[in-house]
């Protein structure tokens, strides 16, 4: 059974390879199958096994579903309305009475914005904002002055970069000027070093799975390593 698996990772491994050469039957088979099982694993395992089942079914109809102490609860209809508003987004599919869906997609974005934008402020905002106030000129408690010279200069770069930056997508205001036009020039290089940085982590992680797949090519199915 190993040496089927084996086989079949190396058969697939290769197929999406071809892509290198042109588009082609095996790439597209190799590319259906993953999201076929991706999709079918999904589904299965996680959105069934892990949600639907114990948090729907389970709660509605803990007789036949519920495991443990959850049988002897009384059903829960309640959940029965996001129930009702899941089996909504169906009708997508129907050119008909695919407005129907719309009332679901509405529901979920709309909470889905409030709870996103308090996270985010939670998070994101007021964190940064409490880790940018930071003193410009900083004096080591043991009097070494090179500390103190990078210790400054690390927060001068992150106090000018936030500004920049803030200042980039401050679009009420036209960027021309020593003042505007400047800082917002500084802050697209800020921008660039930072996008930068995060697809050079990108394609290390994608590097890193290449080499991850020919280790299995070489070593589990070849035994050349």
């Amino acid at each position: 059974m190993q040496a089927i698996s084996i086989w079949m990772g190396a058969i697939v491994t290769l197929s999406i390879f071809t892509f290198l050469y042109r588009d082609n039957p095996l790439y597209r088979f190799a590319e259906h199958l993953f999201v076929g099982v991706s999709a079918g694993y999904l589904f299965t395992t996680i959105e069934f096994h892990q949600s639907l089942k114990p948090i729907l079914f389970g709660k509605v109809f803990p007789t036949y579903f519920a495991t443990g102490k959850d049988v002897f609860l009384p059903p829960n209809y309640i959940l029965l309305i996001p129930a009702a508003m899941g089996i909504l987004i169906l009708f997508r599919l129907s050119k008909e009475y695919s407005w129907l869906s719309r009332y679901t997609f509405s529901f979920v974005m709309g909470i889905s914005t409030g709870l996103t934008i308090v996270y985010t402020t939670q998070t994101s905002l007021i964190p940064q904002i409490a880790k940018a106030i930071v003193p410009l000129f900083v004096v080591a408690p043991s009097g070494e002055i090179l500390p103190s010279i990078i210790e400054s200069l690390s927060n001068w770069v992150l106090v000018i970069g936030s500004i920049s930056c803030i200042f980039f997508f401050f679009f009420s205001i036209e960027h021309r000027g020593p003042v505007y036009g400047t800082i917002s020039k500084i802050g697209i290089w800020f921008l660039m070093i930072s996008f930068g940085a995060a697809f050079g982590s990108t394609v290390m992680g994608r590097v890193s799975l290449l080499i991850g797949r020919f280790q299995f090519l070489l070593g589990d199915w070849l035994n050349w390593l």
